[in-house]
């Protein structure tokens, strides 16, 4: 019998292309859309991206035009509470959240692998840019073939259990060579934009939207010096995150950025740009991939956001599910909230969530 892959289409080229790869491979896929939007109202108010009603019916007719069943399964009530919620506490709390890593260890991988097995899948898949790999007594996760669209910082969440039922066939593939292969099917999101914002931010404003959820909980306060010297006025710690300098509404004679937020002085904290640079942290909910457990120092090269480069550094055992980095040179706007992924050349060691800047 064929294996059994319930693929999530967001309606775009990576998804779309991913199905028809895996059906090429052999596979009984199923295309799902994940309903992650909160009424149809809201998905509505977005013409494009991945939670619109248009992104639904770019997967329909995707599904349709390879011949594979579609269904749209509702995700709204774990998607609210493990990644909306979460990512408006965090703010509240004077830290800079990443939404997409919370999307997919929470609903990607675990959600909607649970209610793929339930109707009998032996998989589910995705079109991320990213390799999966067994070695025998490990899978692992290697680098996508294309380097500019690697996706792995955002997946260091995955357990071994979800390696091993999770397929990604984007990752085999150049984006060119994606988009190529979608219009050579006759596919029509061969030149779709790829969705770049926070899903369910429409306007990219975060601070905005935060505050349209919780409404007086957000409250102005004061900037203040490194000496606790007040500068000025804020609207609202969530408006703001580490090494910000533009947006602030403050003029001060000369560029300031935030260097700390402290959320229960409701203070946010301005200083010279030297400030924002630091090589230590210590970060939590620490998930490895390749061991369990980090029993020794192990020099690696980290990431402290998506779009930075991997820098040298040495993780060390802290307590459980912590660790220490020291990168070798200074890092600019280490960021409380903000994701730390590990690799060892082009394989991800595993990553957490940054919990404390160390500046001594």
């Amino acid at each position: 019998m064929k294996k059994k892959v319930v693929l999530g289409m967001s309606g775009g080229v990576d998804s779309s292309v991913a199905a028809y790869l895996l059906k090429k491979q052999g596979y009984d896929v199923i295309g799902v859309t994940m309903q992650i939007w909160q009424s149809d109202e809201e998905a509505e108010i977005r013409k494009g991206g991945c939670c619109s009603l248009s992104a639904v019916d770019d997967a329909r007719r995707v599904a349709d035009k390879l011949d594979i069943p579609f269904y749209v399964m509702n995700f709204k009530e774990a998607f609210k509470r493990d990644v909306i919620d979460y990512f408006i506490d965090e703010y509240m709390e004077g830290r800079t959240p990443n939404p997409c890593i919370a999307c997919n260890k929470f609903i990607k991988f675990d959600a909607f692998l649970k209610k793929a097995q339930a109707i009998g899948a032996d998989y589910v898949a995705t079109g991320h840019y990213a390799k999966i790999e067994n070695n025998g007594d490990r899978y692992l996760i290697k680098r996508a073939e294309d380097d500019t669209k690697d996706q792995t910082y955002a997946l260091y969440n995955l357990t071994q259990y979800q390696l091993a039922h999770t397929l990604m066939p984007c990752g085999e593939y150049r984006k060119s060579k994606i988009r190529e292969i979608a219009k050579e099917i006759g596919l029509n999101v061969h030149n779709k934009k790829d969705s770049q914002e926070i899903c369910f931010v429409y306007d990219n404003n975060h601070g905005k939207y935060i505050k349209s959820q919780v409404g007086d909980k957000v409250k102005e306060g004061n900037f203040v010096d490194k000496e606790g010297n007040i500068l000025g006025r804020h609207k609202g710690i969530v408006y703001y995150t580490i090494g910000q300098r533009k947006g602030l509404g403050i003029a001060l004679g000369k560029p300031m950025f935030v260097i700390d937020i402290i959320p229960w002085r409701n203070e946010v904290v301005l200083g010279n740009e030297e400030n924002i640079f630091n090589t230590k942290l210590i970060a939590k909910d620490i998930n490895f991939i390749p061991f369990d457990v980090l029993e020794e120092p192990l020099e690696i090269e980290a990431k402290i956001r998506y779009s930075a480069k991997p820098c040298k550094a040495v993780i060390y055992p802290m307590e459980k599910d912590m660790v220490k980095v020291v990168f070798e040179e200074k890092q600019r706007a280490i960021t409380k909230g903000q994701s730390i992924v590990f690799y060892n050349k082009d394989y991800m060691v595993g990553g957490g969530i940054i919990d404390k800047i160390v500046s001594y």
